[in-house]
């Protein structure tokens, strides 16, 4: 896949294919979370903080329950630690907006006692 596509989706980047666990119930509309993903993803946040937020060894953990919006903003636009800061010329105030909302969207992981493959 050429590095300029973007997939639409989460499961189309997976090939398309349905995801095998149930999905948690979220309060935010489907439709309003796919919306905001492209964003998430044209900026490279998922390069280091992961696909939906979880983080990694390059990036920490940004969701569910990001920082206050003003907090997140600060921190993207001054940051002084390994990730460069995201001035208004990179990223508009409306993408930035719109990557919040992905991340509030991002439904919290279930409790390890209620999946039934984890408690025999």
């Amino acid at each position: 896949m050429p590095t300029s596509t973007i997939a639409s989706s989460p499961s189309r980047w997976a090939g398309g294919r349905k995801a095998r666990s149930r999905t948690r119930p979220s309060s935010v509309p489907r439709s309003r979370k796919r919306s905001r993903w492209p964003t998430y993803v044209r900026h490279g946040c998922w390069q280091c903080h992961g696909f939906d937020g979880q983080g990694s060894i390059a990036g920490s953990k940004i969701a569910p329950n990001p920082l206050p919006f003003e907090a997140f903003s600060d921190f993207v636009r001054t940051t002084g630690g390994a990730m460069p800061p995201y001035q208004k010329a990179i990223l508009s105030d409306e993408d930035l907006a719109d990557i919040y909302a992905y991340l509030q969207s991002v439904p919290k992981a279930r409790d390890p006692k209620t999946i039934p493959l984890l408690n025999p």
